[in-house]
């Protein structure tokens, strides 16, 4: 039997039932309710000690009803001690109080344990029940254990809940979490009955390995959903990129509560549609309804996106007015929007008024400063952060090494580079080495950086040849520009900034050949002209976007209207220059 095979590290000895020493005092008459409402009303671990001792005192510890309030009591407190404790009380539990124990074990992070309960249960020659499956089945998930959870699976078929809805959907959610679909799939479709939850769970199985059309044929089958399946389709979706989809079921549901709204604002943010994030957002606030922490951290980072201050300021106003609590999420998606609005004193003032600072919060500071290039204040709070026991990530490191790049501290780089590995076991990623190849570019170290290149385990990306690149331009070392270009052109072979860049070299050392042969090359291979830069303007709470020679704006016409008369006036009163171009 698979379970006689689990190595368990707790030691169960304790729950044998053995004779105790001393005789037990008779059970003192008391108030069944009066129990139980002193139990339900502990919230402190003293309350729960005095109400323990008054029960082993009037032998109230052999009640099982009591006792399953009480371990229930304990597991709540996350004291699984005191639970273990309270069960080795009782002489003859019954299922109940193993349910109890079993579920206060996976409550509170010991799933072997809990299974070791289950096996001395059926040693005590305690039938199970529903309840006890679905805290089993919830500990096979947590430890991940197929043949464990198979097993399980048999004792539900021998002791007759192969029909039981509840269990059989606990059992499609244990198979979809170890990514066992067609398992799951076959629990569901062997069930006599079906309530939205099991449909529920299996369509939230196909969508959590990507299979959006299993998903959405089991969706469209079914006679009643509930918000929960709406929200795990938008989910679906925006996870995969398929906005308009996401859109249109948002669209078309009949109700929607906060997580509705949360998941339609969180889908255009993983998607880059910003404005439209915060245009759902204010959606949602015409209609009446309460943001949460999740939606206003979500919100905020959309704003860091699209640079818009005022409308991030005000959103910070509302979290200060509305009583929120400034979370470690929440006040390090403000610190990340301040910063990346360039309003880099509040970023810090929401940094240092933060009582709680995780990871996020500290990494999001060091940023703020290496992008306003505070080289040495963004090593300095790294270096306060090592101080605080905080151990970085490799999104930390980025920045130190960012950091490093905008002052030029070539020494300074390498050795933090290095701590990575040596004193925090962290190994570069591609986006390490891009700042290092940087690093060393700007300062003219050609050869190095081309040498670090060379030496990584994996291929480098455009964005690290880029880098060398920009370095070359800079230094004008036509050998080693080359080199990139050639390995640019292959990873980005419709990118004429490239070229653009080798013919202004070229051009630059008057070597007129390279810069026909490179302008033919161009035309040969159909390289044109990348997509003209744009920006963006904040006016009245509504983001603007613009593009060189664009006119999809609705004010485009009035705009080159306007421009048109004030270069008009511009010639006319002779200030300046022909400037060479037409509106």
């Amino acid at each position: 039997m698979i379970f006689k095979r689990m190595k368990c590290t707790a030691n169960f000895n304790c729950f044998s039932k053995q004779k105790p020493l001393l005789q037990r005092p008779k059970p003192l008459p008391q108030d069944p309710s009066s129990i139980v409402e002193k139990i339900k009303k502990c919230s402190t671990l003293t309350e729960l000690e005095r109400v323990c001792a008054s029960m082993i005192k009037t032998n109230a510890t052999q009640d099982s009803f009591f006792m399953n309030q009480l371990i229930t009591a304990c597991s709540t407190l996350s004291r699984i001690d005191y639970a273990v404790l309270a069960f080795t009380q009782i002489e003859s539990p019954n299922v109940f109080v193993y349910n109890a124990m079993i579920k206060g074990f996976v409550c509170c992070g010991h799933p072997c344990q809990a299974l070791g309960c289950y096996i001395n249960m059926l040693r005590g020659m305690v039938l199970p029940t529903s309840y006890t499956f679905s805290s089993l089945i919830k500990a096979c998930t947590s430890l991940s254990a197929l043949g464990v959870g198979e097993a399980v699976q048999g004792h539900i078929w021998k002791n007759g809940f192969g029909s039981h809805v509840f269990v059989q959907t606990s059992l499609i959610d244990f198979y979809s979490k170890l990514r066992r679909i067609s398992e799951s799939r076959k629990v569901f479709d062997e069930m006599p009955e079906r309530d939205a939850f099991a449909w529920t769970t299996m369509v939230s199985s196909h969508v959590r390995v990507g299979d959006m059309s299993s998903a959405r044929i089991l969706f469209d089958e079914m006679e009643e959903r509930n918000i929960t399946t709406w929200n795990t389709m938008i989910d679906g979706y925006a996870r995969l990129g398929n906005v308009e989809s996401a859109e249109l079921l948002f669209n078309h549901m009949p109700t929607r509560d906060i997580i509705s709204w949360t998941t339609m604002i969180d889908c255009y943010s993983q998607n880059k549609k910003f404005g439209e994030a915060l245009a759902v957002f204010s959606d949602m606030r015409m209609k009446g309804i309460s943001p949460d922490e999740v939606t206003m951290a979500t919100v905020i980072s959309a704003c860091a996106h699209l640079g818009a201050l005022d409308l991030g300021k005000e959103i910070h106003l509302y979290i200060l007015q509305n009583g929120f609590d400034l979370d470690v999420y929440i006040g390090s998606a403000l610190i990340d929007m301040y910063a990346k609005c360039g309003a880099l004193d509040r970023s810090l003032l929401v940094f240092f008024k933060l009582q709680d600072k995780n990871l996020f919060c500290w990494n999001s500071a060091i940023e703020g400063l290496a992008v306003h290039g505070f080289a040495k204040e963004a090593l300095a709070m790294f270096s306060k952060m090592e101080r605080e026991k905080i151990n970085p990530n490799g999104v930390t490191f980025v920045s130190v090494l960012s950091s490093c790049t905008h002052a030029g501290l070539v020494e300074e780089g390498r050795r933090r580079f290095s701590s990575m590995t040596q004193d925090y076991s962290i190994l570069p990623e591609v986006e390490h080495y891009g700042c290092m190849v940087d690093l060393l570019s700007k300062a003219g170290l050609l050869e190095d950086a081309l040498e670090l290149i060379r030496s990584m385990k994996f291929e480098p990306n455009a964005v690290i040849w880029g880098a060398l690149l920009g370095g070359c331009k800079l230094h004008r070392n036509l050998e080693i520009a080359k080199v990139s270009v050639n390995e640019l052109t292959v990873l980005e072979p419709n990118n004429s900034g490239y070229y653009t860049l080798l013919v202004n070299m070229y051009a630059e050392a008057k070597r007129w050949r390279q810069v026909a042969d490179t302008r033919a090359t161009m035309k040969e291979l159909g390289v044109e002209k990348g997509c003209p830069g744009s920006s963006w303007i904040e006016m009245e709470r509504k983001v603007h976007q613009f593009a060189a020679s664009d006119k999809s704006h609705p004010a485009s016409s009035e705009i080159y209207l306007l421009l048109a008369e004030l270069y008009r006036q511009l010639k006319l009163d002779a200030c300046v220059p022909e400037l060479g171009f037409e509106l």
